[in-house]
């Protein structure tokens, strides 16, 4: 029988994320705790198709374990993760900047492939016709990592993502052989390395679904 997960909570007004504590990008939110845990273990079998090709050794969970509560704010409550746990502020070594290069690429190849798998596809809209087509969502996330990137102090030279890629992979090893400053250059907040790994899978793979359920072409079918 498979071990128990470690998991966490962040508690917004309105809105509640649950997330895997050693599983960077498999966390999911709900309109409260029992429904952003029950989702999820929902998307157990969509993470470890996303993560299963870089030999992780995810091989999803008996239950899950609540192991830490923290307490959200308007970014929980408007729709993405905005706090870190505990474990995140670890230590950073040459053995997690390996696992964490791996798992991202992982994520990214999941995003790259629902991408190719949903061209010349029409996405579903909203009821009232809201959603990204698909080259904005490309555009977002690269845009987005490009952001996340300024969080450890580093930048990429565009938004063009083999480029945004290729600046998380040097930021992240920057982060394991010298660690990262308190603050930014402008005073700004710096995340932890384990953070930015956390919060960046978490995007990349939450638009590759979000593509996958909106074209209903999933790679491989």
């Amino acid at each position: 029988m498979a071990e128990p997960v470690d998991a966490y909570l962040e508690i917004g007004a309105k809105r509640v994320f649950a997330g895997a504590i050693d599983w960077p990008g498999w966390a999911r939110s709900g309109r409260d705790e029992d429904a952003a845990l029950e989702r999820l273990l929902a998307y157990a079998p969509r993470y470890r198709r996303a993560v299963g090709r870089a030999r992780l050794g995810f091989a999803g969970p008996g239950d899950l374990r609540v192991i830490e509560r923290l307490e959200g704010d308007a970014t929980t409550d408007f729709g993405a993760p905005s706090k870190a746990p505990a474990a995140d502020s670890g230590p950073f070594g040459d053995a997690e900047l390996r696992r964490s290069r791996a798992l991202l690429r992982a994520c990214w190849r999941t995003f790259d492939e629902a991408v190719e798998a949903a061209a010349g596809a029409t996405l579903r809209t909203g009821p009232r016709g809201g959603g990204r087509l698909l080259e904005e969502i490309v555009a977002h996330v690269a845009g987005a990592e490009a952001a996340y990137l300024r969080s450890v102090a580093a930048r990429a030279r565009s938004e063009d993502p083999h480029e945004v890629r290729e600046a998380v992979l040097a930021a992240l090893e920057i982060a394991a052989r010298d660690g990262l400053p308190e603050r930014g250059p402008r005073g700004g907040r710096i995340w932890t390395a384990r953070y930015f790994v956390r919060r960046a899978a978490w995007h990349v793979l939450d638009h590759a679904w979000e593509i996958e359920d909106r074209s209903g072409a999933r790679p491989g079918t």
